[in-house]
C-alpha cells in the first residue's frame, strides 16, 4: 500500500433505497464472524444499515471483498470502505511483516492488537452517521472472546460515546449518539447460535488473521482458534474453509 496522510473512501455501492421510516445505523464490518452477526442483529431491530470496512493495511486483505460481499448480499443500503494506511506506523502483527502472527496462544495483550485501532475507526463511522443522520453504530466488540484486547472492553466503549456525545454537531442539537455493542457479553458460541437463528451463513465469513487470498484460513492464529472453539461449543458443524 503507498503512504498516505489522510484517509481516503473507495467508491460506495447503494444495493437498495432506503425507507424514511426506518432509523439509520453505521455498522462496522470487516468480513468475519462477529461483524456480520452484528449486521444481521441491526437488520432484525428494524435499521437501515450502512456498513463501514476499513482497508487500513491489514495482511488479511480476504476480509475486505468478503466484507462488502456479504453487506450488499445483505441488503445493506450503502457499503464503504475507507482507507488507512496503519502500516506507516506498524506495531502489530497484522501492520507490519516483521512481526509474525503468533500460532500458539500467548500470555497479556497479543501482538495482533493493531494500537488505536477501533478509536480510529470509531471516529470515522461518528463522522459518517452525522452526515447520514443516524443515531446508532454498531460494532462487533466482545468482551468474552475478545484476545485481551483493551479496546473492546464495555468502559471503553462507554467512555467513547461520552466523548462523541461531547464533539459531534448532532448531540449538541439533541440528538445523543448511541454505540451499539450487542456481543458484548456473549460467548463465541452464543454468538454463533444467534447468527444461525438469524440465517448467517458463516461459511462466507473470513476471520483468520492471515487468510490467503482466496479467503482460505490457517486454521492456527488465535482468531482461527476461538472460531473452532466457538463452533465446537455451539454444537454447530464449522463451515470455515482451511488452506
Amino acid at each position: 500500500m503507498t503512504p498516505s496522510t489522510t484517509p481516503s473512501i473507495k467508491p460506495s455501492m447503494n444495493s437498495s433505497t432506503s425507507s424514511p421510516s426506518s432509523p439509520r445505523a453505521v455498522i462496522l464490518v470487516s468480513g468475519g464472524l462477529d461483524s456480520t452477526t452484528v449486521l444481521a442483529i441491526a437488520q432484525s431491530q428494524g435499521y437501515d444499515c450502512y456498513t463501514l470496512s476499513f482497508d487500513y493495511g491489514q495482511r488479511h486483505r480476504a476480509e475486505l471483498v468478503a466484507a462488502e460481499r456479504l453487506s450488499l448480499k445483505m441488503g445493506a443500503k450503502e457499503h464503504k470502505t475507507v482507507i488507512l494506511d496503519l502500516r506507516t506506523i506498524g506495531g502489530s502483527a497484522l501492520t507490519d511483516d516483521a512481526i509474525d502472527v503468533p500460532e500458539s496462544a500467548s500470555e497479556g495483550i497479543p501482538v495482533t492488537y493493531v494500537p488505536a485501532r477501533n478509536t480510529v475507526f470509531l471516529s470515522i463511522a461518528l463522522g459518517w452517521a452525522e452526515v447520514l443522520g443516524a443515531n446508532d453504530i454498531f460494532i462487533g466488540v466482545n468482551a468474552v472472546d475478545y484476545s485481551g484486547y483493551p479496546d473492546c472492553r464495555l468502559d471503553y466503549i462507554k467512555a467513547y460515546e461520552q466523548m462523541a456525545n461531547l464533539a459531534t454537531k448532532a448531540c449538541v442539537e439533541g440528538r445523543p449518539l448511541r454505540i451499539q455493542t450487542p456481543l458484548i457479553d456473549l460467548s463465541k458460541a452464543e454468538i454463533i447460535r444467534q447468527g444461525v437463528e438469524l440465517g448467517i451463513d458463516y461459511a462466507e465469513t473470513i476471520s483468520c488473521y492471515q487468510a490467503n487470498a482466496d479467503g482460505d484460513a490457517c486454521g492456527k492464529c488465535d482468531s482461527c482458534r476461538l472460531r473452532q472453539q466457538g463452533f465446537a461449543e455451539a454444537g454447530t458443524e464449522d463451515p470455515t474453509r482451511y488452506a
